[in-house]
């Protein structure tokens, strides 16, 4: 059986990055045009009938795109809130990011480095490696990272897999840092996009 490359490998995730994000630029312009966006009316009637598997679904998404990032994180998060509305979109976001993310960690435990390399480059791998050498410091260095909004979370929740962090250590640091990252981007993201559709709307 003739098995991928890590080259080849992500080569098709960008492929599919692309293909994903043209498919959410025509499903918002579909949207939008329905006017789910702009009318809280219309949004509530288009998702009554989704109430359960709406939820699940978006879940399901989200830690599908954690641990193949095919689509751009921030879009999901910023479907999470103009879906579900700030309270439950925050809670959705985080259930599947953080389940996501401990799956990462488990994968990489697992498969070791042969793994990480059909996601990200050697030279990626390698630019973050050089932290793992005093296991304190990474664990710190970790934890910083999941606090940040910019870090490359998915990443380093791989990396982390490769060294002997404690998977108590590594699953609090996710569960008590990722909330703040998740509302940052998502209500950053959701105030950016209203203040576009005012724009759009003058």
């Amino acid at each position: 059986m003739h098995h991928l490359s890590p080259k080849a490998s992500r080569r098709l995730i960008n492929i599919a990055t692309v293909v994903c994000g043209l498919i959410i630029i025509l499903l918002v312009i579909y949207w939008y045009r329905l006017g789910i966006f702009t009318d809280q009316a219309k949004m509530r009637a288009y998702l009554a009938n989704k109430r359960i598997i709406g939820p699940i679904i978006f879940v399901l998404i989200q830690i599908v795109q954690v641990v193949i990032p095919i689509i751009p994180g921030g879009v999901s998060l910023l479907g999470g809130v103009v879906f579900f509305g700030p309270i439950a979109g925050f809670i959705y976001n985080y259930v599947g990011i953080c389940i996501g993310s401990i799956i990462n960690f488990f994968l990489a435990r697992h498969y070791g480095r042969p793994f990480i390399l059909h996601i990200v480059s050697e030279e990626t791998l390698d630019k973050y490696m050089k932290w793992t050498e005093n296991q304190k410091k990474f664990n710190w260095f970790f934890a910083l990272c999941i606090l940040a909004p910019a870090a490359p979370d998915d990443v380093l929740c791989l990396l982390a897999g490769l060294t002997k962090m404690k998977f108590s250590t590594y699953f609090w640091i996710i569960i008590l840092c990722k909330p703040w990252t998740i509302a940052a981007y998502s209500f950053g993201l959701q105030y950016g996009a209203q203040w576009l559709l005012k724009l759009m709307g003058n």
